[in-house]
C-alpha cells in the first residue's frame, strides 16, 4: 500500500494526508451533528428534498426489481455529489461565515467545472451499475423475476440463488469500493480548494489508503445509517443525509493538510 501511495504522489502533486485513529469516524459524526444543529433549517431543507426525490425514485423503480435494487445501491454511488451543498454549509460554518440554503447553492458555482466533471463520473458509474444489475438478473434468473414482496424470501431463504447473491455482492461491492475510495473526501476538497477533479479523486484514494481502518469503519457507518434511512421509507434520511454530509466535510478537514 505504501508503494501505491508513493506512486500516486509521484504522478500527482497531492497534499499531505494525516493518519487518523480507527475510531475517528465517530468524532466526525459528532462534529457533523454540531454543524447540522447550528444550521438546522438549511440542513433539513437538503434532507427533505433528497428524501422526497429518493422516495419518488424508489416508488417508480419498485415495478422493476433489478431497477429497485440498483436504485438502492446506486444511492451510495451518487451520495457524495448530492451532499455538495451540505459541504458548503460546513465550510462556511468553519470560517464563521453566514450559512444558508441560498448561500450553499451559490457556493456550488465556485468550482463548477470540477464539480461537473466529478458528477459526470458518478453519473456514468451509476448508469453502468444499472446495466450490470440488469445483466446479473438476466443471467441468474432463468424464469420470471420474483415480485419485490417475495424477493428476500426467494433469494436469501430458498437457497436457489446463492450464485446470484454472491455475484451481485462481489460486483456491486467492488464497484462501490472503487467509487468510495475515489470520492470519500474528493468533493469537499473541490468545494474548499482550487483543485481539479482528478487530483481530488487521487487525494481521496490516498487518504483511504493511508487510513484503511478508519475509512473502513466510515464506509460501514455510511452503509448502516443509509440502511436505516431506507428502512424508514426515507423519513430517517431527512436527518441522516445532512448528518453524513456534514460529517464528511469534517473527515476531509481531519485527513487532508
Amino acid at each position: 500500500m505504501d508503494k501505491s501511495m508513493h506512486s500516486l504522489h509521484q504522478h500527482f502533486h497531492l497534499p499531505h494526508i494525516r493518519e487518523a485513529g480507527a475510531s475517528r469516524p465517530f468524532h466526525w459524526l459528532r462534529l457533523g451533528w454540531g454543524d447540522m444543529r447550528d444550521n438546522l433549517g438549511a440542513s433539513l431543507t437538503y434532507g427533505i428534498f433528497f428524501a422526497a426525490v429518493g422516495y419518488s425514485i424508489l416508488t417508480y423503480a419498485s415495478g422493476k426489481l433489478y431497477l429497485f435494487t440498483a436504485a438502492i445501491s446506486g444511492f451510495f454511488l451518487v451520495g457524495p455529489i448530492a451532499a455538495a451543498g451540505l459541504y458548503e454549509i460546513s465550510r462556511r460554518h468553519d470560517r464563521g461565515e453566514p450559512a444558508s440554503f441560498g448561500t450553499s447553492l451559490r457556493g456550488l458555482t465556485r468550482h463548477g467545472d470540477s464539480l461537473m466533471y466529478f458528477g459526470l463520473f458518478l453519473a456514468i458509474t451509476l448508469i453502468a451499475w444499472e446495466r450490470l444489475s440488469a445483466i446479473l438478473f438476466a443471467l441468474f434468473y432463468q424464469g420470471a423475476v420474483p415480485e419485490l414482496s417475495n424477493f428476500a424470501r426467494d433469494v436469501f431463504l430458498s437457497g436457489d440463488y446463492t450464485h446470484f447473491v454472491v455475484a451481485y455482492l462481489v460486483v456491486g461491492g467492488a464497484l462501490a469500493a472503487v467509487v468510495f475510495a475515489l470520492s470519500a473526501i474528493a468533493i469537499p476538497m473541490i468545494m474548499d480548494r482550487d483543485i481539479d477533479a482528478i487530483s481530488a479523486a487521487m487525494t481521496s484514494a490516498k487518504a483511504v489508503g493511508v487510513n484503511l481502518g478508519a475509512m473502513a469503519l466510515w464506509a460501514a457507518l455510511i452503509v448502516a445509517l443509509v440502511a436505516v434511512g431506507f428502512a424508514t421509507m426515507m423519513i430517517g434520511m431527512v436527518v441522516l443525509l445532512p448528518l453524513l454530509g456534514h460529517a464528511t466535510w469534517h473527515a476531509y478537514r481531519d485527513l487532508v493538510d
